[in-house]
């Protein structure tokens, strides 16, 4: 019994060894298996966010989105004139205005586009560049910012007897679109906006416009968005003697095509006109329907992601 006794004893105190040993071995082993974890996802790339927006445009102003590298997109635009001129201009359908574009990816990054209004007889250029691209990962980035800049130069002739030179006909515009798709549905957009015109024709206007445009989709089925688009103009004058541009849309998605709906109190299609020169007021009936129509061409195969 005494032999028994002193066995169990030598058994426990053995146990009670093992015991103190094995706890900061565990738990050296917790650490260094949460050192791995966390050094993996450190390691891991970071994974771009696709499709914030389907289509280059919102409604009438740009998106963040570019095309892929080496896509062609050709552009129709298509405004009616206001819903309230009567049945005399059949509702706006004998004032319609409309505007023709040709947009090309030179890389996954950067875009540029030329296009022909009708309004005022315009010509216009820009260039795109996505200078950050929303991301998940170890090093995420929490939106997208695409940069843009565009020229527009207005063809009419004039009676006046100012010379109206390519430098006084012309206007530039430049935007920060600030972007964050927060869902697989819902994205938001903001856009700071800066307008010059070399030639203001009385003392009233400034050559500069400073403006902030917000918008947003929201994605209802696979091929059907909802969309809408303001712009808030800081210059007292532009908001004495315009309006403010307001857009509500919709998208539809058909194969190739991207096909946007909308109503707005803008009839111009280029930011120096729906920003600045927008004459109708959304709630008292100055509505115009319109539609844009994307369809995409590759013509050169992508090499890589940038």
């Amino acid at each position: 019994m005494k032999q028994l006794l002193t066995l169990f004893s030598r058994v426990s105190l053995l146990s009670l060894l093992l015991a103190v040993w094995a706890a900061p071995a565990a738990h050296a082993q917790g650490d260094l298996l949460g050192q791995l974890d966390a050094e993996s996802k450190k390691d891991a790339p970071n994974e771009l966010v696709d499709a914030t927006f389907k289509s280059t445009r919102l409604i009438n102003g740009h998106t963040v989105q570019t095309p892929g590298e080496g896509t062609l997109v050709f552009l129709i635009e298509h405004r009616i004139g206001p819903l309230n001129s009567g049945a005399y201009n059949f509702y706006g359908l004998d004032q319609a205005k409309m505007r023709l574009a040709l947009e090309y990816a030179i890389n996954d990054r950067l875009e540029i586009g030329l296009g022909r209004s009708t309004l005022d007889k315009t010509v216009d250029g820009f260039v795109k560049l996505r200078a950050l691209r929303q991301s998940t990962g170890a090093h995420a980035m929490p939106f997208s910012v695409t940069l843009f800049a565009s020229s527009a130069i207005t063809t009419l002739h004039y009676d006046d007897n100012i010379d109206h030179t390519v430098s006084l006909r012309s206007t530039y515009s430049y935007q920060a679109l600030i972007a964050r798709k927060f869902s697989t549905d819902f994205s938001l957009q903001f856009m700071p906006t800066l307008i010059h015109r070399n030639l203001v024709m009385n003392e009233g206007p400034k050559n500069d416009i400073y403006a902030l445009g917000v918008g947003g989709r929201y994605k209802l089925t696979k091929r059907f968005s909802l969309n809408a688009e303001y712009y808030y103009n800081f210059d007292q004058y532009t908001r004495d003697h315009f309006q403010n541009s307001l857009a509500v849309g919709v998208d539809i998605e058909t194969g190739g095509h991207i096909f946007q709906l909308m109503l707005t109190n803008a009839q111009g299609m280029i930011e120096k006109q729906f920003i600045g020169e927008t004459n109708d007021n959304f709630f008292k009936g100055g509505i115009y329907f319109g539609f844009n129509i994307n369809r995409n061409f590759t013509v050169k195969q992508r090499r890589h992601k940038i």
